[in-house]
């Protein structure tokens, strides 16, 4: 683990703690510190206030992508496996498809992004190698996400053979759920634009039922999460023709 995803994950169990013990739990100098905590929050991770790092609203998609940052990081690094330099994918809002957006535009070339998260168009905004397309909508303020009638107007312009995208729970008989009914419909209005949807979510969803189904389990083709993951689950979802990978 890199001293960034140490202090990260210091954060998140922690919700506010100082930059003073930080650099003890960490064994290096506050200067240090306050320079990984600088970039921490220049990424919109983490925030600083008063010699404190913190996290404040869980609704926040800063929030989201702070919590099981390590885990999340080695989900996306492991989904980025499938995607070849040169390719066009859809990557729907979410932390850990944000982290995905992250290692693509990176560690591969000439990839072209189509995303309605501009969180995402602006976490990566200074990757050289990649292409950003932000499909326009109506703007969610916590998640930084386009949703709403515009956003389906053009997904009917695009085609892609894979969309990424992030769930709030799973449910065995409703399928995939999520949280908000406006960006579960802009999720699968992207689905139809796409050849496969992938699902990347840490195993703690698979605990969850959210408020609204999203995705029915014939239209996912592939989850990737981590080993936390009940068997039972997974040989559920094998049982539905659904690829699981796990880190």
């Amino acid at each position: 683990m890199s001293r960034e995803e140490e202090i990260i994950s210091l954060v998140s169990k922690n919700k506010k703690i100082e930059v003073n013990e930080l650099a003890q739990l960490l064994k290096v100098s506050q200067v240090t510190i306050r320079k990984d905590l600088d970039k921490l929050e220049a990424r919109g991770i983490l925030h600083r206030q008063h010699g404190f790092a913190r996290i404040s609203n869980q609704d926040d998609i800063n929030y989201r992508l702070a919590y099981n940052y390590e885990l999340k990081r080695k989900i996306a690094r492991k989904a980025a496996e499938i995607v070849n330099d040169g390719e066009t994918v859809m990557i729907e809002s979410g932390s850990t498809c944000t982290l995905l957006a992250e290692e693509l535009a990176y560690n591969k070339n000439d990839i072209t992004i189509i995303t309605n998260s501009c969180f995402i168009a602006s976490y990566i905004r200074k990757a050289e190698s990649v292409n950003v397309v932000l499909i326009g909508g109506e703007y969610q303020k916590d998640s930084q996400v386009n949703v709403g009638p515009l956003v389906k107007k053009l997904i009917s312009e695009f085609h892609v053979n894979k969309l990424f995208v992030g769930i709030d729970g799973f449910d065995e008989r409703r399928g995939f759920t999520g949280s908000n009914i406006t960006r579960c419909d802009t999720a699968n209005t992207m689905m139809t634009a796409a050849d496969k949807t992938i699902v990347l979510t840490d195993s703690s969803k698979f605990s969850q039922v959210g408020v609204v189904s999203e995705f029915a389990f014939e239209d996912i083709a592939m989850v990737f999460t981590d080993k936390g993951i009940a068997a039972e689950k997974v040989t559920f979802l094998k049982n539905k023709e659904i690829s699981v990978i796990t880190i």
